[in-house]
């Protein structure tokens, strides 16, 4: 949910073709208060904006409901430092369902039944943005990629812990490469791939 401008806090390096990452997923456990909901302060307008989307679906409009679903987007990326700060799980919850939307309304030919589906169930998460399930924080390369819900960190974030401990210095090439794939991953919009990236650079900086 983001449009990056990422490259010039980055090392100008090439980007590699990227590989598939291993992730170790552990989870469990009750899910969260349905309270979190308030934490996050009044969510009417991004409700409003998928109540108006769902109608255009219905139609089978979906270039409109794309365009209007992208002032979702628009607002809730303007806001997203802020919400998270205020409760990271819910926020993950919201974002999750939301990027599920914005993906089958940006399909080359969108099923009525997957964005209708997508749609219900962001409008659900943002009257009720409840973990499904927390449990342990996954990693990769022993570098913690996600919160407790599974929801992937912020690839910017990420990105700008790798930057922090190069500390200005040149890199090696391997972790150039894994930098470099790490902001292609980001600039498409895929955090976990991106974090992949980003904790395997960040685990030869620490051998």
């Amino acid at each position: 949910m983001r449009n990056l401008l990422l490259s010039a806090a980055l090392i100008a390096v090439p980007v590699a073709s990227f590989s598939m990452v291993e992730m170790a997923m552990n989870t469990g456990g009750p899910g969260a208060s349905a309270a979190q909901a308030a934490s996050l302060g009044d969510m009417s307008p991004y409700e409003t904006i998928v109540s108006d989307t769902q109608t255009l679906a219905k139609k089978g409009e979906f270039t409109a409901a794309e365009k209007r679903i992208t002032d979702l987007e628009t607002l809730w990326d303007k806001n997203a430092a802020k919400l998270r700060k205020a409760d990271p799980s819910a926020w993950g919850v919201i974002d999750g369902a939301a990027d599920k939307a914005f993906a089958a309304l940006r399909t080359k030919s969108p099923d009525s039944k997957t964005v209708m589906q997508s749609l219900n169930g962001l409008q659900t998460a943002l009257a009720d943005p409840v973990p499904s399930e927390v449990g342990a924080v996954q990693k990769v390369a022993g570098i913690a990629v996600t919160d407790k819900t599974g929801h992937a960190l912020p690839c910017e974030a990420m990105i700008g812990q790798l930057r922090d401990t190069l500390g200005g210095k040149t890199a090696p090439q391997a972790v150039s490469d894994l930098q470099a794939k790490a902001l292609e991953r980001c600039n498409a919009d895929d955090d976990t791939r991106a974090d992949a990236f980003s904790a395997q650079a960040l685990a030869m900086l620490n051998d």
